[in-house]
């Protein structure tokens, strides 16, 4: 009975290492290491925007934030090819808040930084459903890999106060 359990346990040992022998694998990179950094009143959360990689809030200052990760490959796959920073933005802008009737949207800043070129605007708008103009400042982050849209919200009301941190989280981004 042993001899039998040894012969069928090392059969199956060898058919296994046959097996994976024959299949070679590649490596291959799924998404980037990505850095930021949050205003200390701020924390991680989820539940904002289910596309998101990292999502952020202060709920005691009514603040919010998000960033989605847009990978170069992926759009390509898709055929959307976009040759600039200005460009991903152009198609990203034309389709953020549709159909909201009052809505103003700042011409765009571009800037570069070491090997990432940044972009920022600020967008209002009259939310109906909170009752309250809103403030974004919509960031886009072009790496080698990928578009990253940073966007941070707030009540119009407060734009002041928080655009300055909004604006330090969106050029914290580092890969």
């Amino acid at each position: 009975m042993k001899r039998y359990f040894t012969t069928t346990a090392a059969g199956l040992v060898l058919m296994t290492v046959a097996c994976y022998g024959q299949t070679t694998l590649k490596e291959i990179k799924i998404g980037t290491v990505l850095y930021v950094s949050l205003p200390d009143y701020m924390s991680r959360t989820i539940g904002l925007n289910d596309a998101a990689v990292f999502q952020y809030k202060s709920t005691l200052k009514d603040v919010y934030g998000f960033i989605i990760d847009d990978n170069k490959e992926e759009l390509k796959l898709a055929e959307l090819n976009f040759t600039s920073i200005n460009e991903f933005y152009e198609a990203f802008i034309t389709g953020f808040l549709q159909g909201i009737e009052k809505k103003n949207i700042s011409n765009p800043l571009v800037q570069k930084k070491g090997n990432l070129n940044f972009l920022e605007a600020d967008v209002t708008y009259f939310d109906k459903e909170a009752g309250i103009d809103i403030y974004y400042l919509v960031g886009i982050v072009e790496t080698g890999s990928s578009f990253y849209k940073v966007l941070s919200w707030a009540a119009v009301e407060n734009k002041d106060k928080f655009k300055a941190d909004f604006q330090k989280i969106l050029y914290s981004l580092k890969n």
